[in-house]
């Protein structure tokens, strides 16, 4: 017998690309599409392209100051948990930071650390309204949930997120062990 190989090439050819265009087409239509309008009708963000990988969707978010984070977090994760299915969703929040909010902020980092690594969370608000008047106008707002400590930091219409999670991340395997 023998095998015609133009039909057997043509017919693996139109096999895969219908295979691979289907999969690009239900990525857009079903995930990218409405995750790219995660964001909409919520005041003071922008919304990056979202990155979708096999086990997770990273979503950059750029924020205005005086968004509240706990909020902003639950309403993200409340609109894309019908979208990402089992899929872990990573948001990064950015602000309009500065070099003299980042300084601040590097200089109460050892205290935050401490505090988060003792699970002292009550801690995080006092020590940093403590120092809040060693940098004139600054405000600092400290939100809590069940997975993260939201911190904002606010500053001349510049502002600095930052997003603590309350569970650090393991390692897999215990040092000593």
């Amino acid at each position: 017998m023998k095998l015609r190989w133009l039909p057997i090439f043509l017919t693996i050819i139109g096999t895969s690309a219908l295979l691979f265009g289907g999969l690009f087409v239900y990525r857009s239509v079903a995930m990218e599409n409405p995750l790219a309008h995660l964001t909409d009708g919520l005041v003071g963000v922008r919304q990056e392209k979202p990155q979708i990988g096999g086990d997770r969707v990273d979503v950059e978010l750029k924020l205005a100051d005086g968004v509240g984070l706990r909020d902003l977090y639950a309403t993200v994760q409340d609109r894309a948990a019908g979208i990402i299915g089992k899929r872990v969703l990573q948001l990064k929040v950015t602000g309009d930071s500065t070099p003299e909010l980042d300084n601040w902020w590097a200089s109460r980092l050892f205290d935050v650390a401490e505090a988060m690594e003792t699970k002292h969370y009550a801690q995080i608000p006092a020590t940093l309204d403590s120092h809040a008047g060693e940098l004139p106008g600054l405000t600092v707002a400290t939100e809590i949930d069940d997975n993260n400590v939201y911190v904002r930091l606010s500053k001349d219409g510049h502002a600095k997120y930052v997003v603590l999670p309350r569970v650090a991340s393991q390692t897999g395997v215990w040092p000593n062990e």
